[in-house]
């Protein structure tokens, strides 16, 4: 079982860091799209001409909502992700171990799932229609809409990598070191 489990949970891994690394620049040309809108909106009433554009900005949020959606898978891998350490950092490594199992699988996995199935008949209306900005020189709609569902399948396959770290430490008594768990108290240490 191992001998399975273990190439899937790196090629996951592997995967969400590659689009991890795609969003840390698309981080960049973010960042680059909202400076020259700003420096736009200044220098359009110095000069006769217009700087900046409704598909500038809708770029800007674009990037932003792609950057934010792919690199959530990562940030769960981190462990980085928004939860309740009040008590959880205090908790011995089999029972964080078992919060960590019992959330994949009873909340994680199928809320992920439910999101993937729910935004498909929207990204698909989207597409069938190509949706575009009601804004002037707005951007299309449906490509943004498509990376929802996208997003949150590389969610789904982490959640999935994560319970089955889980399941190593807890059932097949493989040590926390090897599977990447814990790695916050280890660096503290």
């Amino acid at each position: 079982m191992r001998a399975l489990i273990r190439p899937l949970i790196l090629w996951i891994d592997r995967l969400n860091h590659a689009v991890y690394r795609l969003a840390s620049w698309l981080t960049l040309a973010m960042v680059l799209v909202g400076a020259f809108n700003a420096l736009a909106r200044y220098f359009d009433r110095a000069v006769a001409w217009r700087l900046s554009s409704n598909a500038l900005v809708e770029a800007q949020w674009y990037l932003f909502s792609i950057v934010f959606l792919f690199a959530a898978p990562w940030a769960l891998r981190l462990g980085s992700h928004v939860r309740v350490d009040v008590l959880y950092g205090r908790f011995e490594k089999r029972t964080r171990a078992w919060i960590d199992l019992v959330g994949g699988l009873a909340f994680l996995l199928p809320f992920t799932a439910f999101a993937i199935w729910i935004s498909l008949p929207s990204v698909r209306d989207s597409i069938a229609v190509w949706e575009i900005s009601p804004d002037p020189g707005g951007l299309p709609r449906w490509p943004i809409k498509s990376t929802i569902p996208i997003a949150f399948s590389l969610l789904f396959l982490q959640g999935v990598a994560e319970v089955l770290r889980r399941y190593l430490f807890l059932f097949q008594g493989v040590p926390a070191s090897e599977l990447g768990l814990f790695d916050d108290e280890e660096a503290d240490a």
